[in-house]
């Protein structure tokens, strides 16, 4: 990716969902560079969760432009932009979104695994990304086994295994005591700055939005 241009840049972002209704979205945008870190704070039900879908590729604008990096996020069909986000975005989803079925290590690995990285890389890298948020020990437990604090934290290393440049979370410290969320927005912030990137979090709480930069 190349550094000459924002590392994000979205512009006049439109969504309604319903054509006799005001839409949820009217005319956003916003300018990131690489190492930016911003938080988005406003009541329930203004957009918040909507606008980091679309930042995703999750669902499309009714008009408005994404460019990440100089590319043009619309342009891509559905696969294309699928290849784009799982290369380059993280994503800590508010309903953690891990699967049931699949082991705390393995949950985290899945980004690592749908990138073709070798078995032994990605469990080394999973089992140090668990540690770094307080799970160490966790590899073999499934979700059910976990408290919402717990699953949080898993969701939240899976978002930043691959190290993407671009990182959105919604709510990622809700479930949280303060002393781990302090240390998990730490390691968030770690983890952007090393790759170069940029981060959005979308949170209620002031405390949060203050360890932004604006």
């Amino acid at each position: 990716m190349n550094d000459a241009f924002p590392l994000l840049q979205f512009e006049g972002l439109v969504k309604r969902y319903r054509a006799d209704r005001p839409p949820v979205l009217d005319g956003v945008g916003l300018t990131l560079r690489p190492g930016d870190y911003v938080a988005i704070m406003g009541e329930s039900g203004v957009g918040k969760s909507t606008l980091l879908n679309l930042l995703a590729g999750l669902d499309r604008p009714d008009a408005g432009s994404i460019h990440y990096d100089g590319v043009d996020f619309g342009a891509l069909d559905d696969d294309a932009a699928t290849l784009f986000r799982r290369r380059h975005i993280g994503f800590v989803f508010q309903a953690f979104h891990v699967l049931p079925y699949l082991t705390v290590a393995q949950n985290v690995e899945l980004p690592l695994q749908l990138l073709g990285v070798a078995a032994r890389e990605r469990r080394m890298r999973a089992r140090d990304l668990l540690a770094a948020v307080g799970l160490a020990g966790f590899d073999d437990r499934h979700p059910r086994d976990l408290s919402g604090g717990e699953t949080q934290r898993v969701a939240i290393a899976r978002a930043v295994i691959h190290e993407p440049r671009l990182v959105l979370a919604d709510e990622p410290t809700g479930n949280l005591d303060p002393r781990t969320a302090g240390a998990v927005l730490a390691l968030l912030r770690e983890r952007i700055r090393a790759a170069g990137g940029a981060g959005i979090v979308i949170t209620h709480s002031r405390a949060v939005a203050a360890t932004a930069d604006r």
